[in-house]
């Protein structure tokens, strides 16, 4: 759960098809199609054939597997959002604080922000618990304004006081899972656990560390113990994916290189097209660090057939693949790497670099339009069609495509993917793709989207939706 978790590609093939059809937001299908994990794709003709659906759009004809297909509903039927899909977006919350006294918080906290010279006050009249409670109550601050990195450093001066605190720990974990360092937070969580096996926060914690580490039998175990503890809807929905994981990757084995591990079903994934996504990837990831500076560890792929994908992923029909911090990937019948899944690995790869420089705070049009820009789309083919869009000031507002993308229709994803890409790329165009890497690094500190923005293209919202229109214009309006 990107991010939150948990995010998804959505191919240039399917953005040009759909932006065709409904660039200018309006889109009449005559039949629909309804997938088994409640998405719906609205399509001018259906037919089967194969095995598989076929429908049309415009002049384009697409193709998904008949066994994700309840039922094909003849007749127009209106565009709609769906409820997004369930996704690990990030780590679960903890219900409990330490309890602090108003007079300690007045203390620490000083015109909107940590007072440090107060903090090293208070250390100096050691008295333990007071000076554990005094970063406590900074970390919980710089948490909420989601600068997890300050917030790291207070829980660690925190345990200093109090090691075995059991709120401490699991604060402390939750923080370290929100930047990536799964390795220490399952330590962390393993502590927790030890210190109060009556907290069902803890064991939930726990089972999404285990998850992070790839140690799903274990997770389930911890999550069906917290729910024993006290029932929580989050921790079954994290309990039912995993099992659903499991389930599906009971007999999967698996490979290594340098920064991935590949897990694959062995029937069905040929030796050769293991070693190419590993080189594909490993290459890729190269790039990327020169690109965003940044070197993530323990990067976990997962190959499925198309059925195996959707069961497990429930993820809306029109994906090609998801990164929800597994980068998971329907390969039925592929013998090789194509140009189409090479760019797919990247695309999905980029997301992985994302999280972990802004930790899981990117909005989806900034990490989808990062995504696209790495894996070298650009607006050319469709800019006409957007620079009408803006022109007409008929463009989905930016800030309402911040949110995940997973519960629109396939229409509506298309122009949220065609306008993600289009505001990256004015970006890089105008002020270089290390402002685009700076503006994850400001979100990842803890600032506001506005705020970062200001910070480094030096406007808010409204100024960069007037800007990328006027780019649209200049390149490709009449």
């Amino acid at each position: 759960m990107a991010g939150h978790n948990r995010l998804h590609f959505f191919s240039l093939k399917l953005i040009i098809t759909f932006c065709a059809a409904i660039v200018f937001c309006s889109f009449a299908g005559a039949d629909t199609i309804v997938l088994k994990n409640g998405d719906r794709i609205h399509a001018d003709s259906v037919q089967e054939h194969n095995g598989r659906v076929e429908y049309s759009i415009g002049d384009n004809t697409l193709t998904i597997p008949k066994s994700i297909v309840v039922r094909i509903e003849k007749g127009p039927a209106p565009s709609s959002v769906a409820p997004a899909s369930a996704a690990l977006a990030g780590p679960p919350p903890v219900h409990e604080e330490m309890s602090v006294s108003g007079d300690l918080v007045a203390r620490v906290i000083r015109n909107g922000a940590v007072d440090a010279a107060e903090l090293k006050s208070i250390a100096s009249e050691d008295i333990p618990r007071q000076s554990a409670e005094a970063n406590s109550i900074a970390a919980n601050f710089e948490e909420k304004r989601h600068n997890f990195p300050a917030a790291a450093r207070y829980l660690q001066n925190a345990l200093v006081y109090l090691p075995d605190n059991p709120l401490l720990l699991e604060n402390y974990t939750t923080v370290l899972l929100q930047l990536g360092k799964t390795e220490e937070a399952l330590m962390r969580a393993q502590q927790a656990v030890r210190t109060n096996p009556q907290s069902a926060d803890a064991f939930t914690l726990l089972g999404y560390a285990l998850y992070k580490n790839d140690h799903n039998r274990e997770a389930i175990d911890a999550f069906k113990k917290s729910l024993q503890l006290r029932p929580d809807a989050q921790t079954q929905e994290l309990l039912a994916r995993v099992e659903r994981e499991s389930k599906t990757e009971a007999d999967f084995r698996q490979t290594e290189s340098s920064h991935f591990t590949l897990r694959y079903e062995g029937s069905q994934t040929p030796d050769g097209l293991r070693s190419q996504i590993l080189e594909v990837l490993e290459a890729d990831y190269r790039d990327l660090v020169n690109d965003l500076g940044v070197t993530p560890k323990n990067i976990y792929v997962s190959l499925y057939t198309d059925q195996a994908f959707f069961d497990v992923t429930h993820a809306a029909g029109w994906t090609a693949a998801l990164n929800d911090g597994k980068i998971r990937i329907p390969i039925s019948g592929t013998q090789s790497v194509t140009a189409d899944m090479a760019s797919v690995l990247r695309h999905e790869l980029t997301h992985s670099f994302v999280a972990q420089i802004a930790h899981n705070r990117a909005p989806s049009w900034l990490n989808e339009g990062i995504a696209q820009l790495e894996q070298g789309l650009t607006t050319a083919q469709y800019g006409p069609r957007l620079a009408a869009l803006y022109g007409s000031g008929r463009q989905i507002p930016l800030n309402q495509l911040e949110g995940e993308f997973q519960g629109y229709s396939s229409a509506e994803a298309s122009v949220a993917y065609a306008e993600s890409l289009a505001a990256v790329e004015y970006i890089r165009a105008t002020y270089g793709l290390g402002d685009v890497a700076r503006l994850l690094q400001r979100l990842g500190e803890g600032q506001g989207l506005e705020s970062a923005l200001r910070s480094t293209i030096h406007g808010g919202y409204a100024d960069l939706e007037a800007d990328i229109a006027i780019y649209l214009k200049k390149n490709y309006g009449e």
